[in-house]
């Protein structure tokens, strides 16, 4: 089976990052996967494609040029000749199924997130039927797709876009004295909550005493830089690095303590789990697979979104039970390690492919 997996654009993170792990467990059961991304933006995702083996087509266009789009995709596809469109998020959706159906072939779409906006819900919803099967990458984000876009559970499956590894690089545990490190890797936009955490921060900041001994790193870029920035000079905080985009996040999150994600909504959220991965203990907001994922008091800490109360007492009680920590990451690692292990992610692969007339042919 030849398929063409549709992608929004190689910016790094987000949906594109787990794509190499996609097309391989695709590719391992003797389908041939190729990329077509609608645009490139930052391009951060391509060297993990590449690297991967993937063949990668990449229109020199924008995010707006929808007509241009659809036009260079059908003409593409028609010199490609799939035997399915794979997609993933709204514009490669609606632009995929629109080229699937001039070809004939069978869609399959990924929906990554528990919130849409109302236009792309809209939108999303009137074209369900498009897509032969959608591919939730968490529980949350497959009731949202039951609810939101009407998807008949008969043309759902939960398929989380996580492969644990065993060999990742491993944090150190914190030791009398040291600064308490703390992580977060995420777009730089409101849904990831990054200005809770900078007020949860100041909380501390004012606190009497005031909580020191912490050092906030947040890995990302995106549309909210400067706000994040103001926010941070207005709290007064010197603890909190803006480092951008972390090129290694394996080595970055082995050199923390503790990880935070303060999101208002997420789908699967592949960082927390990364940082799980590498025995971290992890403090998280309770939406998307983050409820399920974060044992309260065991593997980490679960907080209401946008409480930025809530937050401050979570960091509080990390910073007065330092020794804590590494137990918690310890057991979050191990059940990590229990419910996404590689043969089970492989195994959704197969799935699909017999959902589609394709059954899986391991070792090709």
């Amino acid at each position: 089976m030849k398929i063409a997996y549709v992608i929004n654009s190689l910016e790094g993170g987000g949906a594109a990052f787990p794509v190499p792990a996609i097309a391989t467990a695709l590719r391992d059961c003797g389908s041939e996967v190729e990329i077509f991304a609608l645009t490139r933006r930052d391009g951060r995702a391509l060297p993990a494609m590449t690297g991967a083996g993937l063949t990668v087509h990449v229109r020199k266009g924008g995010e707006k040029d929808h007509w241009a789009a659809n036009r260079w995709l059908r003409s593409v596809l028609a010199q490609y000749r799939p035997d399915a469109v794979w997609t993933s998020l709204t514009r490669a959706t609606l632009l995929g199924q629109r080229a699937a159906a001039a070809r004939k072939v069978p869609v399959v779409s990924w929906q990554h997130a528990a919130y849409l906006r109302p236009a792309n819900q809209r939108l999303l919803r009137m074209m369900r039927n498009r897509s032969k099967i959608w591919v939730a990458d968490s529980d949350s984000v497959a009731e949202f797709s039951r609810k939101a876009l009407g998807v008949p559970e008969e043309r759902l499956i939960v398929w989380p876009i996580f492969a644990a590894k065993e060999d990742t690089p491993q944090a150190m545990p914190w030791t009398t004295g040291e600064t308490l490190r703390i992580g977060s890797l995420g777009r730089l936009h409101r849904v990831k909550g990054y200005d809770v955490l900078i007020a949860a921060l100041k909380i501390l900041h004012e606190s009497n005493p005031p909580d020191r001994g912490l050092h906030l790193t947040i890995g990302g870029t995106g549309t909210e830089l400067e706000d994040l920035k103001a926010l941070i000079l207005e709290a007064g905080l010197d603890n909190v690095e803006l480092a951008g985009f972390i090129g290694e996040p394996a080595q970055f999150l082995a050199s923390q303590h503790l990880y935070v994600q303060p999101s208002r909504s997420e789908g699967f959220c592949l960082a927390a789990h990364e940082a799980m991965q590498a025995g971290l203990p992890v403090i998280g907001s309770s939406v998307g697979e983050m409820a399920h994922s974060i044992i309260n008091g065991v593997t980490g800490l679960l907080v209401e979104p946008d409480d930025p109360q809530s937050l401050a007492a979570a960091i509080r009680f990390s910073l007065n039970h330092p020794k804590n920590l590494r137990g918690m990451g310890q057991a979050g690692r191990a059940r990590l390690l229990e419910r996404f292990n590689p043969a089970s992610f492989r195994a959704k692969a197969g799935e699909i492919l017999q959902r589609l007339g394709e059954p899986c042919q391991s070792g090709r």
